[in-house]
């Protein structure tokens, strides 16, 4: 499973305060709490959450995430072969979270869902097996060709 990434330690001096909503209000999330990765990530399953070449993730304990309004999920089997479900907005389909059983205590959000996210520095390119030429990406950003070599997020 991933003992390691379910056990992840706060990144160096950056924690969030924040409140994100979906386009159309309906559905706003509390976010408060030590960030715990930053990344981005180009396998086949963010690509069509997306609909770009990756996806731009921050994960945060579940416990520091507080969503209210109405959401529904889809859930699937992700690329690394446990199921995924990503929440959204049934109104205006706006993206909110998702949660893998792969990492049950934590959150993914998508960065985009922020109005300022200029705090976003991603650490790391995941499945980067599957990522797309024409999508550039820093080339000094670690790449991965699914997880980090410990098998974390």
């Amino acid at each position: 499973m991933c003992a390691a990434s379910c056990q992840l330690s706060p990144m160096p001096m950056l924690s969030l305060d924040e409140t994100a909503s979906c386009a159309c209000g309906a559905v706003s999330l509390r976010i408060k709490g030590p960030v715990l990765s930053m990344l981005v990530c180009s396998c086949l399953d963010c690509r069509k959450s997306t609909g770009t070449g990756h996806s731009a993730v921050v994960l945060m304990s579940t416990d520091s995430v507080a969503a209210s309004g109405k959401m529904k999920g889809h859930t699937r089997t992700a690329a690394s072969g446990a199921e995924i479900t990503r929440n959204f907005c049934p109104k205006c389909g706006t993206p909110l979270f998702a949660k893998t059983a792969r990492a049950p205590l934590l959150t993914l959000l998508p960065v985009g869902l922020f109005d300022q996210p200029d705090w976003f520095s991603p650490r790391q390119a995941i499945f980067s097996r599957t990522h797309l030429d024409w999508d550039t990406l820093d080339e000094a950003l670690p790449r991965y060709d699914t997880y980090r070599d410990n098998g974390g997020f």
